[in-house]
């Protein structure tokens, strides 16, 4: 406790980035998807966008519970050191409930997004692949294993740089074929 309380700057600099900053982002994506979709797949578009805007306020969520959690927690350290320890485990484990520990809403997000990819053939195909992977790790961390968390939260980055790069370059299924093609004509 006594190093939450000597570091509660960094801490609350590390949960503004790692939830709010990301959140503002994630937002901006989830907006710039369906608008992009959901001409293609009206129905699977907003269930998909509407998992991706419940996954924004669940990472807001998160954010707010664990910086003014923190601030709560080092304030009571002055009455008791044990209060403060045990309200420091239920807000962490409020904060990994609903952004952290469980990655549903944005497993569910990704794997309908990629899925109206898939049909609509809009952005590289082993990007919607990829999407498919990551949707489906996010849905198993509904499992109690870290494991599935952790493969979630690694192909999430490679997924969010690959699907941002393809959307500002207007990248599309049918592209990313013909490339491929072109390099094994040359190659023949």
């Amino acid at each position: 406790m006594m190093f939450l309380e000597g570091n509660q700057i960094q801490f609350s600099v590390v949960y503004t980035f790692m939830y709010l900053v990301f959140a503002v982002f994630l937002g901006c994506l989830v907006v710039g998807l369906h608008e992009k979709l959901k001409r293609r797949s009206r129905a699977i578009t907003a269930v998909g966008s509407l998992f991706g805007a419940v996954w924004v306020g669940l990472v807001v969520a998160s954010g707010m519970i664990a910086n003014i959690g923190l601030s709560y927690v080092i304030d009571i350290m002055e009455v008791s050191l044990e209060k403060a320890f045990d309200a420091w485990g239920i807000i962490y484990l409020m904060v990994e409930s609903l952004g952290g520990g469980n990655e549903l809403a944005g497993g569910l997000w990704v794997l309908l997004i990629s899925i109206v990819g898939l049909q609509a053939k809009v952005f590289p195909r082993p990007l919607n692949f990829l999407g498919l992977l990551v949707g489906m790790a996010g849905i198993a961390t509904i499992y109690p294993d870290d494991i599935f968390t952790e493969i979630f939260g690694i192909t999430q980055i490679g997924w969010f740089i690959w699907i941002g790069v393809s959307f500002l370059r207007g990248e599309s299924s049918s592209q990313s074929w013909e490339a491929t093609n072109s390099i094994y004509r040359a190659t023949e």
